[in-house]
Order: structure tokens, then C-alpha cells, then sequence
């Protein structure tokens, strides 16, 4: 037989409260919460798509979307892949902007194209009562 004088040692109490560790932990998630910021996503391109009354009909748009491309050296304006002036441009966009008044512009210039004409041919759509205007641009590949 083996007597045993000595009392058991106790086991000490774990020096991490849990009970508190847990109000800590809740009060971080409740400020993680209220501060994160919830953003829209931003869409990348401006679409303008068009509408139908019947669905499987075929578009409602006949006419092609106007596009004028404005290159850096002369001569500076296409539209439609055709070259024209500005005196020609601002003929054709009375037409178009006549025989449909919602038409599209689409602007492409070039990255050293002379602004002048960049802002000229906005003036033009504008004064001809073309409001759908949109600038195309390239995207960098970091994106």
C-alpha cells in the first residue's frame, strides 16, 4: 500500500478568459460590419441596347449607329469608315439626327488626335440634336 500524504496538485485556471475573448471578437465583426462599404459595380462600357415590343421580334433599329473615327494626322475625320469634312459631317448628322432623333454617335479618336476636332465633332452632334453620344476608349491590360 502506498499512502500518499500530499494533496493532488489543482489544475490552475486557463489564463484566457473565453467568455471575454468572445465580446471581443463580437464587437470587431459588429465595426467590421458597420464600417465596410458596400459599393455598386461599376459597369465597364456604356450600353445603350435597343428596345423591342414583342420578344423574338427582330430589332426595332434599322440604321447603323453613326461612327466617326478622328485620326492624328490629316485627313482627320471618317464617319462610317468614309472620309468627310466638318462642313460634311454636320450635313450628315442633320440627316440622320432628322430621320431619327434617339441615333447614336460614337466617337473613336485617336490618343494623339488634335483635340480641336474631338470637341468640334461634339459641338456638331450637338447642335444637330444628337444627345446618345459615347466616346470609345482602349482599356489598359492591367485592368
Amino acid at each position: 500500500m502506498n499512502m500518499e500524504f500530499r494533496p493532488k496538485k489543482k489544475r490552475s485556471a486557463p489564463s484566457v478568459i473565453i467568455v471575454s475573448l468572445i465580446d471581443v471578437l463580437m464587437v470587431v465583426l459588429i465595426f467590421l460590419v458597420i464600417t465596410t462599404t458596400f459599393k455598386e459595380r461599376i459597369p465597364a462600357l456604356d450600353l445603350s441596347l435597343p428596345t423591342s415590343s414583342q420578344a423574338g421580334s427582330s430589332a426595332t433599329e434599322t440604321e447603323k449607329p453613326l461612327l466617326v473615327r478622328i485620326a492624328k494626322s490629316e485627313p482627320h475625320l471618317q464617319l462610317n469608315n468614309k472620309t468627310v469634312t466638318l462642313s460634311e459631317l454636320r450635313d450628315a448628322f442633320y440627316q440622320r439626327a432628322n430621320r431619327k432623333p434617339t441615333i447614336t454617335l460614337t466617337i473613336q479618336a485617336d490618343e494623339k488626335a488634335p483635340f480641336g476636332q474631338v470637341v468640334s465633332v461634339r459641338d456638331l452632334a450637338q447642335e444637330a440634336g444628337i444627345t446618345n453620344i459615347h466616346a470609345q476608349v482602349k482599356l489598359t491590360d492591367n485592368r
